[in-house]
């Protein structure tokens, strides 16, 4: 269970994702982070305790219309062995000390959490709340299901609106699937021919709700 501490962060998430964020290939804004906000987003838990998985949505108004980015992070107590490419920084947590900050799709954790949310094995959490599920939270399974036990992750590829990670099935070689999170997040219907994928909402600039999908499982090269 994620326990959720109030205390201070120093730097805070956005000003940690200040240098981070502009230099990312989907990143749409003209670099003038003072106009990014936290707008949303869920946690999961880590079976171990050790981990913190946190799925958050961002704000931005600095370009030529508001954008609403999918940040999927964790937070360590160590560093990460293999995935400085991940790192997006460090932070002092109040309770904690000292927290690696990397990019989730890099982190095996992560990746494993979302594959067995997307496989009805694990439940969204509040993202602001110690032990709650956040029932907004919605996975729908394809026709075909999502096939177990899966395991990743592969190769991470970043597009000009999603990050893809390489899926396989435990115990054989290769990717078989993609798992796609949805960096530029938009309002809308589920993606086609997926066989799994997350829904969840975030608030828009404007205030207004908006919901769409998150992450999604499909056939690799689909």
């Amino acid at each position: 269970m994620a326990i959720i501490h109030r205390t201070t962060l120093s730097p805070t998430k956005l000003e940690l994702l200040a240098d981070w964020l502009p230099l990312r290939p989907w990143y749409r804004g003209t670099g003038d982070v003072s106009r990014l906000a936290r707008a949303g987003g869920f946690r999961l838990d880590d079976p171990e305790g050790e981990v913190g998985i946190e799925f958050m949505v961002v704000s931005d108004a600095s370009g030529d219309g508001p954008v609403a980015y999918l940040v999927p992070l964790t937070y360590r107590g160590a560093p990460l062995d293999g995935s400085g490419e991940g790192l997006v920084g460090t932070l002092e947590h109040g309770v904690l000390g000292k927290r690696w900050v990397y990019d989730g799709v890099h982190d095996l954790v992560l990746v494993e959490q979302l594959l067995a949310l997307l496989a009805g094995h694990a439940t969204a959490q509040a993202q602001s709340e110690s032990d709650t599920p956040d029932p907004t939270v919605e996975v729908r399974a394809g026709s075909a299901g999502v096939p177990a036990p899966l395991a990743g992750p592969g190769k991470v590829t970043d597009t000009a609106d999603s990050t893809l990670v390489g899926v396989g099935l435990a115990g054989e070689p290769g990717p078989l699937f993609d798992l796609t999170l949805s960096r530029v997040l938009r309002p809308g219907s589920a993606a086609d021919g997926a066989l799994g994928q997350v829904l969840a909402g975030w608030t828009a600039l404007d205030g207004s709700d908006a919901r769409g999908v998150f992450a999604f499982l499909s056939d690799a090269g689909r």
